[in-house]
């Protein structure tokens, strides 16, 4: 099963176009491939996770950081303050099930991004994860995604 067959062409387009926005409105790729990658292993999706860890080479992210992004809040040194901040950001929106995101998680990430930045960012945890359970529950198998 494709991408294109897992959901009415009407939904995927409106997925798409909500990542699309929040990708472009965040204004850098490189830490929205982290936030992205991040949800989907929380999420345990193998076609998100082949398909953004393709698209995250392609921009340049440090295999490094590919490497470590499982255990971020461990790699010290390996992300910079704001890229924690957005990946304890993505975190807290993924995982609900205690509840709210904590204030000081939120608090910690408008430092380092202003309001519109911020309501992209969170925009893109909701699209990550919309895909994640569309794949998910699908049983999408990695391996479909092509430049």
């Amino acid at each position: 099963m494709s991408r294109t067959d897992v959901l009415d062409p009407g939904v995927a387009r409106a997925l798409s176009a909500l990542s699309a926005a929040a990708k472009k409105g965040l204004g850098d790729p490189a830490l929205a491939e982290l936030v992205v990658i991040r949800a989907s292993q929380l999420n345990h999706c193998a076609f998100c996770l082949d398909m953004h860890l393709a698209i995250a080479r392609e921009h340049g992210l440090p295999e490094k950081q590919l490497e470590l992004l499982a255990a971020w809040e461990e790699a010290e040194g390996v992300f910079d303050e704001r890229e924690r901040a957005a990946l304890a950001l993505t975190e807290a929106v993924t995982v609900l099930t205690d509840g709210f995101v904590p204030d000081e998680v939120y608090r910690r990430a408008a430092t380092h991004f202003d309001d519109r930045q911020l309501a992209h960012l969170i925009g893109l945890a909701v699209a990550i994860n919309n895909w994640n359970r569309v794949m998910v529950s699908r049983r999408v198998a990695p391996g479909g995604y092509a430049p």
